[in-house]
């Protein structure tokens, strides 16, 4: 029998983290171990490289945090 529900939340439609350009600050820390709160401190500079605002909602290029994380030695 087949049910019917939010698709939306179907773990089948989800996107893998690696394909998604950007991450949201909650998938972030998921993504690399590092705190919420670590994030916004790093994410609330103007020239932060990697944040990308939408509105009000950072958004996290993965691809140039990645970069980030490779080059840094400590945060």
């Amino acid at each position: 029998m087949r049910t019917t529900g939010n698709r939306k939340n179907s773990k089948k439609d989800e996107v893998p983290i690696w394909f998604k350009p950007t991450l949201s600050i909650e998938e972030t820390s998921r993504y690399s171990g590092i705190g919420m709160s670590k994030l916004y401190e790093l994410t609330n500079p103007e020239d932060c490289p990697f944040v990308l605002w939408i509105g009000t909602r950072r958004m996290i290029k993965r691809r140039k945090f990645d970069e980030y994380i490779e080059r840094v030695y400590s945060i």
